[in-house]
């Protein structure tokens, strides 16, 4: 049966992708609904935004574990676990009457859960198909990721708008009871090692790693001088992770991580675009929300209705993307996607004004996704191509942790630039509409204040003429800043396409 199920059914490809969209929604679809979780569960801001944060971290952190459990318990087995800790997880979450009931059920356990399930999703895939159907399918299960963030917004304004958040857990619920009830249709996997081969020592190190560096990143935006302390000291001990992963290599005992998988670059390359690509994605996707529900004040289902044309924008080009690989290869093709997601950011770094509107900013946002399309559907696919099937566990755990480092970076890092940007265009404006006050560090303090507080542009146009034009300065410099730094993104990940090695296109 598992013969037939690898040869013809794209079965066991539909619930792994679902498995990806569900654990990419978990981190994006209640940003919108904070407010309503917060009333309902009597609890703060600060609170509700910590779990989101503690999800993201704890998925983060137990990556690498995973990725080798995989050999020792086998890829579906892992990934069926992760499906029950998911399933209960989420349901704890949808009936939850008090915030810690909520950072068990959502944090806690559906984050251990996210960890089981990410990797062995590529594994399994790479397992079941070859050739021309493993790169569709790879595409698929990349797009899925990508697709969930992009939709989630949209997902949680309807759930809040319309129902409850605690629907959207529910939603999840369901997808996790159909993948349980369809596990057969998975193909089993042999386990290639034992418990003896784990590496206790190693995991602990990575963890602490993950931990610190991932932290530290999502303190960026509230204080930077801790968080680049704790980033430093994570980057610290991945080094003492990766030194001893190759001296336990060397003593020929089994390392958590073979480090020698890093000498293939497309392994290497892949992974950073993968990495920066997210990053794009994330943050490009919250500094639009933020723009459009603080400035614009849309409510949440209007703004998920803005970045519609992004989500339409990568399913289209992702889909198409692996048959375009007869004519063209990945490298050529990801390239050809940078470029149009870098035209994507340069179009919305000129559509951010006091008087823009959801219409305005739907060409850039269509062509980014379409841009990024591309290079989310081949990116693993040509990070994989050159290892071997007994090391695609390993690998794919490299790939998966780029990816979830991404999404957790994206929004902390693109939130300093906009800060950054937001610095640089209030001197802009004041330079501009109020020269007596150019230089002066307290006016500049005092406006910098004033924006924190304005809750959005129709409060700002009741002020006079010299308000509004420096609100409108500071709103182009500051959102342009963060679309071209997106941009310049793009153009390292352009760069990048160049040093991959890809496949011979058949005649």
């Amino acid at each position: 049966m598992n013969e037939t199920i690898r040869e013809h059914s794209w079965i066991p490809l539909i619930l792994v992708a679902c498995a990806s969209f569900i654990i990419t929604l978990d981190s994006t679809f209640m940003n919108v609904s904070i407010s309503q979780v917060v009333a309902d569960l009597n609890t703060n801001v600060n609170t509700i935004q910590m779990t989101m944060a503690f999800y993201t971290l704890i998925t983060a952190a137990f990556m690498l574990l995973s990725t080798k459990l995989q050999d020792i318990v086998g890829k579906k087995r892992l990934f069926l676990i992760g499906a029950v800790l998911y399933g209960i997880g989420t349901f704890i979450a949808a009936i939850s009457q008090s915030d810690t009931m909520l950072f068990i059920g959502w944090a806690v356990i559906e984050g251990l859960a996210g960890a089981l399930m990410t990797p062995a999703t590529v594994s399994i895939i790479s397992g079941t198909y070859s050739g021309e159907r493993r790169t569709f399918a790879l595409a698929i299960e990349s797009v899925m990721a990508a697709l969930s963030a992009a939709v989630g917004p949209l997902f949680g304004g309807i759930m809040t708008t319309f129902l409850s958040w605690r629907y959207g857990f529910a939603s999840e619920l369901l997808i996790v009871i159909i993948i349980l009830a369809m596990r057969n249709k998975i193909p089993d996997f042999e386990p290639t090692e034992s418990k003896r081969d784990l590496d206790i020592t190693g995991a602990i190190i990575s963890f602490i790693g993950l931990i610190l560096f991932v932290l530290g990143i999502l303190m960026l935006s509230e204080d930077a001088t801790t968080s680049i302390v704790v980033i430093i000291l994570g980057v610290i001990a991945l080094a003492v992770f990766a030194l001893f992963e190759i001296k336990r290599k060397r003593k020929g005992k089994v390392p958590l991580l073979d480090m020698d998988l890093f000498k293939d670059k497309n392994l290497r390359v892949g992974s950073t675009i993968i990495l920066l690509s997210y990053i794009v994605m994330g943050g490009g996707l919250f500094v639009v929300s933020l723009f459009m529900q603080t400035v614009l004040n849309l409510n949440a289902f209007n703004t998920g209705l803005t970045t519609l044309p992004l989500t339409v924008g990568l399913l289209i080009f992702a889909a198409i993307a692996p048959s375009l690989t007869e004519k063209l290869n990945h490298k050529s093709l990801m390239a050809i996607g940078s470029i149009i997601a870098i035209i994507g950011c340069v179009i919305l770094s000129y559509q951010f004004k006091i008087n823009t509107t959801m219409l305005n900013l739907m060409p850039g946002m269509f062509i980014l996704g379409s841009g990024i399309g591309f290079i989310m559907a081949l990116s693993t696919d040509i990070a994989l191509i050159n290892i071997p099937d007994e090391n695609q566990n390993n690998a794919s755990g490299i790939t998966t942790t780029g990816q979830t480092l991404g999404e957790s970076m994206g929004t902390a890092i693109i939130g300093v630039i906009l800060i950054l940007g937001v610095m640089g265009g209030i001197a802009n404006g004041v330079d501009t509409y109020a020269p007596e006050y150019s230089g002066n560090e307290q006016v500049h303090q005092d406006i910098f204040d004033y924006f924190e507080k304005v809750g959005n542009v129709d409060e700002i146009k009741s002020e006079n003429s010299t308000v509004i034009n420096i609100a409108d300065t500071v709103i182009q410099d500051s959102m342009a800043f963060v679309m071209l730094v997106t941009a310049a993104l793009m153009a390292i990940v352009f760069v990048l396409t160049f040093r991959l090695k890809d496949k011979k296109i058949k005649k």
